[in-house]
């Protein structure tokens, strides 16, 4: 009998199995090319930028490279994973169209409309400036990875993807005598570098002559870390030593550039620089160690503020006052203790007959004299 209801209970699922098998069927779908790629616009607009007509020097192509690394904007449009991306100087994009997002469908999207991009790497050439963006289509060490040193890689493979792509800016003719925000203005169609920058905002907030040094990529003596950090960016290498004939005062020095590069050594004692030297190539050494500030964020003016605003234990801002209290004056705080001297009524004075005497009260103890009684007011 239980071999019978075994054998019913398969055919019943066998029957439901194959009912639903149709209905597992329909609900399959497949996403293709054309339905993945169907809200992606491929809208575009060439800029109108006018372009100088000499060609780019030596320092011109130093300056693009320090000026644009690390700047960060926002994608108008969404950017696919490889190099394959060319924008002509106020031209076209290639690829643009259906091909546009074809190479999207197959390899993939490095940035949405409106995600953050940053500048990895700027490389500049005859006549095209080339941008890696989110750190480029190639993972780092990407040859070494196949290559192995008695059966060792010398480059391990940790896997990790490429998240990057790569935008190439073709100048016909060659590349004009051009400026960083220039080039920011050709990029438009693909990043918006509109929206101000964390060190952007900040410069903003102080007064013109600091904002001008800071957008000249200068350094004063007297900035702040803050001030340097917006005027130049993240140093290369940083150093911290002894100042000379201390033994607890130590000063840090950011190094930015290298040679054939200017080379600015800043050093800094607490949040202060303190020294400016610039090594310039055929130049020799500025040293600069005045204050600059114009008396912005003067030592000097500066206060300190105590509890309650008074130095602590008096000095010249007179005695420390007491801590503020929500209590009334005489109030006592719940769970205090003070002592208090009873009244004791002075000798020779009329006493009150009415009144018993502490002295003479039969609960008084007779070893402690009534000018010593006291009690303990909770």
């Amino acid at each position: 009998m239980a071999f019978r209801h075994q054998f019913l209970a398969l055919i019943v699922g066998a029957a439901v199995l194959t009912a639903a098998t149709p209905l597992v069927r329909a609900q399959v779908f497949v996403v293709g090319e054309k339905s993945a790629m169907a809200d992606v616009s491929t809208d575009f607009h060439p800029t109108r930028v006018e372009l100088p007509s000499t060609p780019i020097t030596e320092r011109g192509r130093r300056e693009l490279i320090r000026n644009l690394e690390a700047e960060q904007g926002f994608a108008h449009r969404p950017l696919p994973l490889g190099e394959d991306l060319i924008l002509m100087a106020n031209g076209n994009l290639k690829p643009g169209g259906d091909a546009y997002k074809q190479m999207l469908y197959k390899k993939g999207e490095a940035a949405a409309p409106g995600d953050r991009v940053s500048i990895t790497t700027v490389t500049v050439k005859g006549d095209r400036i080339i941008f890696d963006l989110n750190g480029g289509p190639y993972l780092k060490h990407r040859w070494m990875r196949h290559i192995d040193l008695n059966d060792t890689p010398l480059a391990a493979d940790d896997g990790s993807q490429v998240t990057g792509c790569r935008v190439t800016l073709l100048f016909e003719g060659g590349i004009p005598d051009i400026s960083a925000p220039e080039v920011k203005a050709l990029l438009d169609p693909i990043i918006d570098f509109g929206v101000k920058t964390s060190g952007e905002a900040y410069a903003d907030s102080l007064p013109p002559f600091l904002k001008d040094a800071i957008a000249q990529h200068d350094v004063l003596v007297g900035m702040n870390r803050k001030m340097v950090l917006a005027a130049l960016g993240a140093p290369e290498s940083k150093i911290r030593e002894l100042v000379d004939g201390s033994a607890d005062r130590h000063y840090e020095e950011w190094i930015f550039g290298h040679v054939p590069q200017t080379v600015r050594f800043v050093r800094f004692e607490g949040d202060r620089v303190t020294q400016v030297r610039i090594a310039a190539l055929g130049q020799p050494i500025a040293v600069h160690t005045e204050n600059e500030m114009h008396g912005y964020l003067d030592p000097e003016g500066t206060r300190e503020v105590a509890m309650g605003d008074s130095k602590p234990g008096g000095g010249e801002d007179g005695p420390t006052k007491a801590p503020p209290s929500i209590l009334k004056p005489g109030e006592v705080a719940p769970g205090s203790t003070q002592r208090v001297q009873l009244p004791v009524t002075p000798a020779g004075a009329p006493q009150d007959k009415t009144a018993p005497n502490p002295a003479t009260s039969p609960d008084a103890p007779p070893d402690k004299p009534a000018t010593q009684l006291v009690a303990a007011i909770p």
